[in-house]
């Protein structure tokens, strides 16, 4: 199979998105296709007019024979009409719409909405996580459910024990953004501060306004010294400190997936998340999930896993489970390729 694989910026970025893409590209080409990674401009999601210019010429050099798989990003926010006169298959990959990011203005949200519909329409297939993002794409983008293909996430399963910390380390995983719902988190936890407990934010800064009233949030709450930010870490440093926890905790307000979920399940630690977007059917038995946005729901339950360890042995049973019956990268590939074969042209 030749495809082209087209991916703003840096791919080795480390948010989930980038993360499904570098390695469906590698994956893809350890099975022996013939993938070509094309850069585009770095600043999606807020492009230029420039940059949208440059996108489309960079895409338009693409033979009409060989697919395009096209990063999440670059539907919601280049012109429909660009995108309709390329000769090339498109198969974006939705991780989940734009439009639906916590905290956009609401003509921003409305633009983007409107604008990944538009463009959607001409996409050959489309590949998404999860089948909460196919449904989202059918019932509220106008997306035939016949033109989606679900390949969720691949995973590896880690190497080596877990090696708990004292006091038990509460984990989050997650750009600093308002979407994450870290303010939640730290709001729960300063419900918690009678508990013995120590806890780590690891994720890059997306916005610093957020990243800024977080630290503020934390040193008002006296939580200096328990809740630390990790900033974003390489994968043997992210390993270690899996290794080191004992809850995993996201207050997420929406997830398309969310791949740290999964590497959470592949440690076998018990989660505590909110019952939104693709959550629930990602964590499954895994965990206790709470309302989004709701502080005290989600300090209680911490405070239950903290406490009753025969409920904090289940769930962690539980993940154990879910993690070990995770796809393996090398399905996710197949999936994605199944998708570019479908939308390449000529004779099945």
């Amino acid at each position: 199979m030749r495809a082209v694989f087209a991916i703003p910026g840096d791919m080795d970025r480390r948010t989930g998105g980038f993360i499904y893409e570098a390695t469906v590209l590698r994956t893809l080409r350890a099975l022996g296709h013939d993938i070509a990674h094309l850069r585009l401009p770095d600043g999606f999601p807020d492009p230029t007019p420039a940059e949208v210019a440059e996108t489309l010429h960079l895409l338009g050099r693409v033979p009409a024979d060989v697919p395009v798989l096209l990063d999440g990003f670059v539907p919601g926010t280049v012109d429909p009409g660009g995108l309709a006169r390329l000769a090339a298959p498109l198969v974006p990959i939705i991780h989940h719409p734009l439009g639906l990011e916590t905290g956009l203005a609401p003509d921003r949200a409305a633009f983007l909405r409107a604008n990944e519909a538009a463009s959607l329409r001409h996409a050959a297939r489309i590949v998404v996580p999860s089948p909460h993002t196919a449904r989202i794409l059918s019932t509220e983008f106008g997306v035939p459910a016949a033109r989606i293909a679900v390949a969720p996430p691949g995973f590896e399963m880690p190497e080596g024990p877990r090696r708990p910390a004292t006091p038990p380390l509460i984990l989050s995983v997650g750009l600093l953004a308002e979407r994450k719902g870290h303010d939640v988190l730290v709001a729960a936890l300063a419900r918690i501060a009678d508990l013995d407990w120590q806890a780590r934010i690891v994720g890059a800064v997306h916005d610093p306004a957020v990243a800024d009233a977080l630290v503020a949030q934390v040193r008002a709450a006296g939580l200096s010294d328990r809740i630390g930010f990790a900033g974003e870490l390489d994968t043997a440093a992210l390993r270690g400190v899996w290794a080191q926890a004992s809850i995993f905790a996201l207050a997420t307000r929406y997830e398309g997936y969310g791949i740290a979920f999964g590497e959470a399940m592949g440690w076998g630690l018990p989660i505590v998340s909110c019952a939104a977007g693709a959550v629930p059917d990602t964590v499954g038995e895994a965990g206790l999930l709470v309302p989004p946005g709701d502080p005290d729901a989600f300090a209680g339950a911490l405070r239950r896993l903290l406490t009753d360890a025969a409920t904090r042995d289940a769930f962690s049973a539980a993940s154990a489970r879910a993690g070990a019956a995770l796809p393996r990268w090398s399905d996710t590939a197949r999936e994605v390729a199944a998708a570019v074969r479908d939308a390449a042209p000529g004779p099945r």
